[in-house]
Order: structure tokens, then C-alpha cells, then sequence
């Protein structure tokens, strides 16, 4: 099969290659998908680059997500899954062989149904994206009359939070850096942007809730935004982590300790299976209904791997970059 792949760690144009691999076989309890899409998440450009961890196979082929249709399945597995249309995740999680390769083997668990009318391109967006979004809104405890501040609500994570905390009733507030940034966020719910280059977000967070301040803040860099939460979280309010910009954080511990504040980290790769449960259901009910907005922002061949990794580096794309196999 083809497939991408890199065996050290560094940069894409020095370490990613494409080329042909051996076509892997499910084992007991597993499923093999033929793969027509293939997601790329921040957490695959930094793990190629070594930032969050070293390369720890000979070879690796990239990425936790992707969508196709399962064409084997192994022992232990129902064989009417076979020909069914699924969207995968954790599939390079302590694993060698990821999605960004035209079969993956996985779980038979790590493969839900994808319904009807939803896209492949869709399908890889799920994974990471949209399951560390609904996770982390579900541990904010997200509900009618609540303030939700989604930092980043233009990125891939943000943009599902959003829709997320809106369809669970509460006020949505979010920062962006751009007005067509803007936009995105509002196309999918928000009901306030604030731009973080050109306003104080706290001075603006806390206008726009009428003093009252924010409930639980939905963080994808706690590093670069730590700092704000004493100016716009109100007493006993929580912060959800789901990202950091660098490996310490410097936290405005006694303004928060004097308050009850609360600092909580998700880790979508760890969910419980009840956890897991609960994303997929919403995530998939959505899908039917056609409520969830799945914004791809570029699609690339596999031959253009480098250039969709940079992509994500260089955060070109204003959404989620899919390679198609």
C-alpha cells in the first residue's frame, strides 16, 4: 500500500517520504479500513517534529484520524461491518502505523459508523478535533445560562466547542484574531467574538456578560492565556485545558486560589470507553441531523504531505487540513 511515513524525528521536508509499505492484516478484534481521507492535527505535526515525543518505531506512519470504509474484519468481529463506512481515531496512539496510509488496522472500537450524507473529508475531522471539543465542554458542564469563553474559536477544536456549548444552551463567547476568523466563529454559533490583537479580552469578556464574568473557559494554550483569567473568570468558575503552547505554564495561582477557581486537563487520546461513548453518540447524532459543521479548510493528495503538514505548522489553514488517499 501507500502510505506516508518518516523514521527520525525533524521537519516534513527532511523526514516525511511517501511510498509503498506492506498491507497490514487485522488481528482478533480488529477491523482493516480502506481509507479515503486522512486528518491533520496539530498533536501529528509536533509528534513528526519531536516536540511532544520521540519517535519510538523504526517507522511511523502519521496521524490519529481518518474516514473509509472497513473492507476486513478479524476474529471476534462481526462480519457485517465489513463494507461499512467509518471515521477512525487514536490510530497512531502507541501504535506504528497511523491513518495517513491508504489501509489502517485498528480496534474494531476505534472505527464508529459514519451516517449517511456526511463526507470522508468530514470523517477525518472527528478524531481530535471534534471529540476533544465535546469532551472538554462536557467536563465544563456547559448548560442554559452559563457564559462559555472558547479561546480560538476559528481553529479546529474551538469550532466544534462552539457548536458543542451552544447546542447545550449556553452563551458562547470566543476569541479570534481576524475578522474572516470572526465570521467562522459566528457561522457556528458563537454569540460574541472578541479579537485578541486589537481588544482587552478580559475588559471585553466581562461588557459583554454585564460584569458577571465567565463560567468555565474552554483553553487550547494555557500557556499564552493563563494570565487573562483573574480579569474574566468569576469566582468558583473552571478552566478546561486541552492545550498548552509550551511545556510550563505559568498560573495567577493566588487570584485563583482566593476565588476557588479550578483548573482541569482532558486528553482525548485517554478517554474512558464511557467517555468515548458519549462523543461518538453526539458527534454521530449531529452528523445525521445535519446540525455539526465540519469546516475543511484545504484537502491535499499524499504526494502533498509536506505542504499539508506545513500547513498546519505555519497555521495557513483557517480549519481542519485533510490529505486524501
Amino acid at each position: 500500500m501507500r502510505a506516508a511515513y518518516y523514521d527520525r524525528n525533524g521537519p516534513a521536508r527532511d523526514v516525511l517520504s511517501v511510498g509503498e509499505i506492506d498491507t497490514p492484516k487485522p488481528g482478533p478484534g480488529e477491523v482493516r479500513v480502506k481509507l479515503k481521507t486522512s486528518g491533520v492535527n496539530p498533536s501529528d505535526v509536533k509528534a513528526r517534529e519531536g516536540r511532544t515525543r520521540k519517535i519510538a518505531y523504526p517507522r511511523v506512519v502519521p496521524h490519529s484520524d481518518g474516514a473509509g470504509d472497513i473492507d476486513m474484519a478479524g476474529d471476534g468481529v462481526p462480519a457485517s461491518r465489513v463494507g461499512e463506512r467509518v471515521w477512525v481515531w487514536n490510530a497512531q496512539w502507541k501504535r506504528a502505523l497511523g491513518s495517513c496510509a491508504e489501509y489502517v488496522v485498528l480496534p474494531a472500537a476505534l472505527a464508529a459508523p459514519l451516517p449517511a450524507g456526511a463526507s470522508y473529508e468530514a470523517g477525518a475531522c472527528l478524531g481530535i478535533p471534534a471529540m476533544t471539543a465535546h469532551h472538554a465542554v462536557e467536563v465544563a458542564g456547559a448548560r442554559p445560562g452559563m457564559n462559555v469563553l472558547v479561546t480560538g474559536g476559528a481553529g479546529g477544536v474551538g469550532h466544534y466547542a462552539i457548536q458543542f456549548a451552544k447546542a447545550r444552551g449556553a452563551t458562547v463567547l470566543t476569541t479570534v484574531s481576524s475578522e474572516a476568523k470572526a465570521k467562522l466563529a459566528r457561522d457556528a454559533g458563537a454569540d460574541h467574538t472578541i479579537d485578541y490583537k486589537r481588544e482587552n479580552v478580559a475588559e471585553r469578556a466581562m461588557a459583554l456578560t454585564g460584569k458577571a464574568g465567565i463560567d468555565a473557559v474552554i483553553e487550547m494554550d494555557l500557556a499564552a492565556n493563563a494570565r487573562l483569567y483573574p480579569g474574566l473568570l468569576r469566582p468558583r468558575g473552571h478552566v478546561v485545558v486541552y492545550g498548552t503552547g509550551t511545556p510550563e505554564a505559568a498560573i495567577p495561582a493566588q487570584p485563583m486560589l482566593v476565588n476557588a477557581q479550578t483548573v482541569r486537563f482532558v486528553y482525548v487520546y485517554e478517554l474512558t470507553a464511557d467517555e468515548r461513548a458519549a462523543a461518538v453518540n453526539t458527534i454521530n447524532r449531529m452528523l445525521a441531523d445535519k446540525s455539526l459543521i465540519n469546516n475543511v479548510a484545504l484537502t491535499l493528495p499524499l504526494d502533498e504531505i509536506v505542504a499539508a503538514h506545513e500547513a498546519v505548522e505555519q497555521g495557513k489553514a483557517m480549519g481542519n487540513v485533510v490529505v486524501t488517499l
